[in-house]
């Protein structure tokens, strides 16, 4: 049965749920933490005061509201929590797709700053792969912002999430300390839960791109960081190519708003536009490096 079946008819077979449990088990027992499920209006307070901390919004707004999560828990969707003793470190919220719970979209997920580098957002996807995979749903979607670097080699590399759209503007002004007051460009993932990088990524063996290799082969730079820190385009043949980013945006849009926004102009420009002639983005190397195949899929 091939992946597009297995979403269209949700069999996800008893091995692959188990194994996907046993994995987000181990990841949450390495962060020492324990993540649960959240329905009580307390625990989802604190889920919003944890997600207004983390993207600090203009005054009187919240990325979420508590109404919002109590009404898509008690619907049946993933909100989920990650605790440290009593101490909420982390939390994710997805909500189902059409057609008919046969997707999980994944909205927001954020770690607190107590929380970074031990693991607990890869702990806390796993726990979502693993709830999703019992709930007969074998893929999960999400956007993020694709000139985030960190982020595109955690949801490409570490996850094995396949980039499927590029999205210019998708949420429009959103005035916050993580995105500014800049387009909000967004690159749509879809995670295939069952599929064979999705499991060896849960096991911490996932794919790796080596962009300095691949240069070495012939594949050619069509984006790269000036010396002056902005964006350099040139012309880039051949059946790979490599679209860089900066290495920490969200700095240089607080030091540059200018230079920031015309990485983001040159980023929708390339990648974008490689995209929307469909050649696909295979990887992402932790050195900076969106590695794009113009090669037709067979």
């Amino acid at each position: 049965m091939t992946d597009l079946a297995r979403h269209e008819s949700g069999l996800v077979s008893p091995a692959v749920s188990a194994a996907a449990l046993a994995a987000a088990t181990a990841a949450a027992a390495a962060s020492h933490v324990e993540i649960r499920h959240l329905t009580e209006v307390s625990d989802l307070t604190d889920v919003c005061r944890l997600f207004a901390s983390i993207w600090q919004p203009g005054a009187g707004a919240q990325p979420v509201t508590t109404e919002l999560l109590r009404a898509m828990a008690a619907a049946g969707n993933y909100v989920a929590g990650v605790y440290e003793g009593d101490e909420l470190l982390g939390a994710c919220l997805g909500f189902f797709g059409s057609p008919a719970k046969a997707s999980l979209h994944s909205h927001i997920a954020g770690v607190a700053p107590r929380g970074l580098g031990r693991g607990i957002g890869f702990a806390l996807k796993l726990h979502q792969r693993a709830w999703a995979l019992r709930q007969h749903v074998s893929l999960i979607t999400w956007t993020f912002d694709p000139l985030v670097r960190r982020n595109a080699h955690f949801n490409l590399a570490k996850l094995g999430a396949d980039p499927a759209r590029y999205l210019p503007d998708f949420y429009g002004p959103m005035r916050d300390d993580i995105n500014g007051a800049g387009d909000t460009d967004r690159l749509m993932v879809r995670w295939n839960l069952p599929g064979p990088a999705a499991s060896a990524a849960s096991l911490g063996e996932p794919a790796r791109l080596d962009a300095a290799a691949l240069r070495e082969r012939g594949a050619a730079a069509a984006l790269s960081v000036a010396p002056d820190g902005g964006p350099l385009t040139a012309g880039a043949d051949g059946p790979v190519v490599l679209v860089g980013v900066p290495p920490d945006i969200e700095a240089l849009r607080r030091m540059d708003p200018g230079q920031g926004q015309a990485w983001r102009v040159a980023l929708r420009e390339v990648l974008g536009g490689l995209m929307a002639e469909e050649a696909r983005v295979i990887g992402f190397d932790r050195a900076g490096w969106y590695v794009v195949s113009r090669e037709k899929s067979s």
